[in-house]
């Protein structure tokens, strides 16, 4: 039982340790560079010199702390849009690389059922998932402590506990992909397409009369601002991710369930 789990979990360690150690690096560097600008953000002067639509866009609230800095540089661009992607891209490879390659026939000819195949393939993804969750938090909190920067050690944590389900949730649109397209290459490049074009969708219709149509945007419910600045935790839009993902991987072992391989 759960061959299948423990076969794509252990597959992707390596991976996730890279995954991991670039994330760390990119957090280290931006950790570094803000004392050099940490004059220049003084009352956010300089964030009046940019237009609002990309400060809406960024979800740029103040870089006049190093909270705020990270939030903007590190955990709306590193975390939410960059990998957002990544496992977005990670998923959509789950179901199509296999059909793609001609392996499906041979795995479906074991004793295992097309539900049980989508959910352990998918639930494989929570390795680098969690394991970029753990590992950033002490080198975020060291990070500061170095800088003479003092940041809360619960809402670091926090913002990465939180953030678990939206990344299972940009995966879960990667899974839905996978099932729908047999090239692999194709399911990959629509599952990065719509991931950053919701991501768009969100933040340019924030505030307009269509706000209605980010609901259903993972996005939506995962703030890094509202962790890091006002020490505040959306457990509401952690249980709306968490549906978002269970439908995706229904409706995705549906689709595959009824496909012809």
């Amino acid at each position: 039982m759960f061959e299948f789990l423990r076969y794509e979990a252990r597959k992707r360690v390596k991976g996730s340790l890279y995954l991991s150690l670039g994330m760390i690096a990119l957090a280290a560097m931006i950790v570094w560079v803000y004392p050099s600008f940490r004059n220049s953000f003084q009352e956010d002067e300089l964030l009046d010199a940019y237009p609002p639509q990309i400060l809406q866009l960024f979800d740029v609230e103040t870089m006049a702390s190093l909270e705020g800095f990270l939030a903007f540089e590190f955990y709306v661009f590193g975390w939410v849009i960059l990998l957002g992607l990544y496992l977005a891209y990670s998923g959509a490879g789950l179901i199509a690389d296999d059909v793609d390659r001609g392996r499906m026939d041979t795995i479906l000819a074991m004793p295992v059922s097309r539900p049980q195949l989508v959910v352990e393939k998918f639930a494989a993804l929570a390795v680098p998932i969690v394991s970029v969750n753990l590992l950033l938090p002490p080198v975020i909190l060291a990070g500061g402590w170095l800088i003479d920067e003092s940041l809360s050690v619960a809402d670091v944590f926090a913002v990465h506990l939180l953030s678990i389900p939206y990344l299972f949730a940009c995966a879960g649109i990667g899974l839905c992909c996978s099932v729908v397209f047999d090239r692999v290459g194709i399911a990959q490049r629509a599952a990065l397409g719509i991931t950053f074009g919701i991501f768009l969708v969100e933040s340019l219709l924030e505030g307009t009369g269509y706000e209605f149509l980010g609901a259903i945007v993972p996005m939506r419910y995962y703030d890094p601002n509202d962790v890091l600045l006002q020490g505040e935790y959306d457990f509401v839009g952690v249980a709306i991710l968490v549906a978002i993902t269970l439908v995706l991987v229904l409706a995705s072992s549906a689709w595959f369930t009824r496909k012809d391989v």
